[in-house]
């Protein structure tokens, strides 16, 4: 810093206001600033203004599984708001959230000295693990099922499984079938019980869902035992994926989308509308959900203390072709 200072011609304290991107620096000096940090090849020594300020600018993701399409999506916008606010993040997937691993890999991110912790893992495994998160630092849970121990942040799964279904039956369908996802998903519980409630609220009867795991195969089976019951005229899919397979199934059995089925997926992924055909489904904005995260454990951060509080992002309808009137 101080061979900046004499090459620059400023003082130490000018050549750390413009490292730490501080505005009382006037534009031609920090340009000459910048010049010479350029020209001697300087870094800001991150390590020594942590020690400074207390901050590391790093935040810790621990993740039970990056397969699935929230996941990985939800990583996504974590990463971009992360980068967006100035920070880096240290992703650490876990093989099983058992009280070993998750604390093994909280030890580890304390090691890696990171300011805050983002976790995707639903409460209820959390819970079922006997998980005690270990306290002192801020955390964040992606579930809005965490109850009042934690902050979260989630999707309104809830909502959106209603929609679907209010969407089917005001289309006329007498009910709607439901290709769940796993029992073991927070999401898919949700789901799966709001689509119930939405059909007896209705008076309509309730079918027996067919549970999948997510996959476009699991769909495809599911597909085929739904093809084959011509009383069958619309199904609420648990995931885009699986609705994948479910549409491929009904072509193969010769069901007409949508003019025999109707078929609404979850999630909204990119691929959804390059469907055939385009498929209706429920959005889930996940980089609002990534911002939120971000925002509430930046605010927890900033106040150094732990924060319980939810947060809840709407979920909308995407109308698209594969949904229509039940036959005549």
């Amino acid at each position: 810093m101080a061979d900046v200072a004499r090459l620059a011609g400023v003082s130490s304290q000018t050549v750390s206001r413009v490292s730490n991107g501080l505005s009382n620096v006037d534009a031609v000096t920090r340009d000459r600033v910048r010049a010479a940090m350029n020209e001697l090849g300087y870094r800001p020594n991150s390590a020594a203004r942590a020690l400074k300020t207390g901050r590391f600018r790093s935040i810790g993701v621990i993740t039970f599984t990056l397969s699935t399409f929230g996941n990985m999506r939800t990583l996504d916008a974590i990463a971009t708001a992360s980068a967006e606010a100035g920070y880096t993040i240290t992703l650490l997937p876990i093989e099983m959230p058992t009280q070993g691993q998750v604390s093994g890999a909280f030890d580890r991110l304390a090691e890696q000295a990171v300011d805050g912790i983002v976790i995707i893992i639903e409460a209820h495994i959390l819970d079922q693990a006997q998980v005690s998160l270990p306290s002192g630092i801020p955390v964040v849970i992606v579930d809005s099922d965490a109850g009042d121990q934690y902050s979260v942040v989630d999707a309104d799964q809830a909502e959106g499984a209603r929609l679907a279904t209010e969407h089917l039956l005001s289309l006329g369908h007498r009910t709607v079938h439901h290709v769940a996802g796993p029992n073991s998903s927070y999401s898919s519980v949700r789901r799966t019980t709001s689509w119930r409630a939405t059909l007896e609220r209705a008076g309509a009867v309730v079918p027996e869902p067919i549970v999948g795991n997510w996959s476009a195969e699991s769909g495809y089976r599911a597909g085929l035992e739904l093809a084959a019951d011509p009383a069958v005229t619309a199904i609420f899919v648990g995931n885009d994926q699986m609705a994948l397979g479910v549409l491929r199934a009904l072509h193969e059995s010769g069901r007409v989308v949508p003019d025999d089925v109707s078929v609404v997926g979850f999630d909204d992924m990119a691929e959804a509308s390059a469907f055939w055909p385009p498929l209706t489904t429920i959005h889930q904005d996940f980089s609002e959900v990534g911002r939120r995260c971000i925002e509430m454990l930046l605010h927890e951060i900033d106040d150094h203390e732990r924060g319980v509080g939810t947060s809840i992002v709407p979920t909308t309808l995407v109308l698209r072709s594969s949904t229509a009137p039940p036959p005549a």
